[in-house]
């Protein structure tokens, strides 16, 4: 198969799970001897922009005309089977729809997030859930708050895109790829056509670095950042380390808007301890020295990715029980489900999940086969080349098929503050 990828890359100022994606999913197929081209932009290119030249981008965040003949050209030359589209904010634009539609290229696009009901992508303002632009149906409550940056003038020009272009990506697109259910059935009830919508999970890589014996640490391993839990995780801890401590350290490992914060938390205590922001490979050791991995995020995470690297170790998920978490975790089986929010539930989870060393042992064993048996490479191809043929099949018939989820666990239980796993179902 001929696949064309076309992806805005993030800034590499901040270490991106979505460009980790790409780049795994590009050398899956070629791999397995598809051929795979790529097509993209870098945010890190706009520094080196004229002043006028840095002016003129969020113009070209609604539209980019050159961008459109470019791509148009080159699929017309190269007449790829299929394209697939991941993030075209700021420099793409969804011009790339048109350079298919062009060519009569069929085309799908992976969902890492929530940008095509939020302008920033990420349903949260002011540090709490919202869904205020998907109530309306419209993108003008972010704009109103400035949810972008906390800026209204920068929030504007996601805006226009997201309205100007929500009828191109419904009939631009063969299937959108969710990479969770709970995500596409969030999409689904805010309006998008059911029909487009397929359940295609993120794979990991095998780390070939695995868990021996009991651990030695409870690790965060992601962006410090109000999201990502970063503050949660440290109210549970100190309540923890008041309460005699779970027995092993807490290691932070990333970088983010939060790091002064956690530095200065973290100086001066034997049971913490910062480490800043790790290489792949020395992410793949930490997380192989843990008794558990924590994901405390705040946000509905689409997928989970730190989640499922750590399965991949043999490591068990202590993990926030909302969004993609409830379909990567079994609560009590490969890790454990906190209360969102809930620094008493997270506590104890991480008291629990440190304090019997062959239970322990017993979920890391599960975590891994829930790993090989949904989030394996072998399984990622597969999905991705249906997800493919399925898109092509779709062209060819003149019209989106109905799509296939690839089925996953079902809810999961969330653990209360006493940890006793009778929480509220998800």
């Amino acid at each position: 198969m001929h696949v064309l990828v076309v992806h805005n890359r993030y800034s590499s100022a901040q270490p991106s799970g979505e460009n980790r994606v790409v780049d795994q999913e590009v050398e899956l197929l070629r791999a397995a001897g598809h051929r795979v081209g790529v097509f993209q932009r870098r945010s890190d290119d706009i520094a080196a922009r004229s002043l006028l030249g840095k002016a003129a981008v969020p113009l070209l965040v609604p539209w980019n005309p050159a961008v459109r003949a470019e791509l148009a050209a080159r699929l017309r030359a190269e007449r790829p089977d299929v394209v697939h589209v991941h993030n075209v904010f700021p420099l793409l634009s969804p011009a790339v729809l048109a350079a298919c539609a062009d060519a009569g290229v069929p085309a799908v696009a992976t969902l890492h997030n929530y940008n095509q009901i939020c302008p920033p992508g990420t349903l949260r303002r002011g540090g709490r859930p919202c869904t205020a632009c998907v109530t309306a149906r419209s993108p003008l409550p972010a704009v109103r708050h400035g949810c972008y940056r906390d800026s209204r003038l920068a929030t504007v020009p996601l805006a226009v895109g997201m309205a100007v272009n929500r009828r191109r990506w419904w009939t631009g697109v063969e299937r959108f790829f969710c990479i969770s259910r709970a995500q596409l059935d969030l999409l689904a009830r805010a309006g998008l056509p059911p029909g487009l919508l397929a359940l295609k999970p993120n794979f990991v890589p095998d780390p070939g670095v695995y868990r021996r014996g009991a651990g030695e640490q409870l690790l965060f391993l992601g962006r410090l950042s109000e999201a990502k839990g970063v503050r949660l995780l440290m109210a549970a801890w100190d309540g923890l380390a008041a309460d005699g401590g779970p027995g092993v350290p807490l290691v932070i490992a990333g970088a983010g808007p939060l790091e002064r914060e956690v530095a200065a938390w973290a100086a001066g205590r034997a049971d913490v301890r910062y480490v800043g922001l790790y290489d792949p490979a020395q992410c793949r050791r930490a997380v192989a020295r843990s008794v558990a991995v924590v994901a405390p995020s705040m946000a509905l995470e689409t997928f989970g990715l730190v989640a499922a690297e750590a399965m991949a170790a043999g490591v068990p998920v202590v993990a926030a029980g909302h969004g993609g978490f409830t379909e990567l975790v079994e609560d009590g089986v490969g890790g454990l489900l906190h209360r969102p929010g809930d620094a008493a539930s997270l506590a104890a989870c991480l008291r629990l999940v440190a304090s019997d060393p062959a239970a322990n042992a017993e979920m890391g064993r599960a975590a891994r086969l829930r790993y090989e048996q949904g989030f394996s490479p072998s399984v990622g191809l597969d999905r991705l080349v249906e997800g493919y043929r399925s898109a092509i099949a779709g062209r060819a018939s003149g019209g989106a098929n109905g799509a296939s989820p690839v089925g996953t666990a079902g809810p999961r239980r969330i653990r209360d503050a006493g940890g006793d796993g009778d929480g509220d179902s998800r």
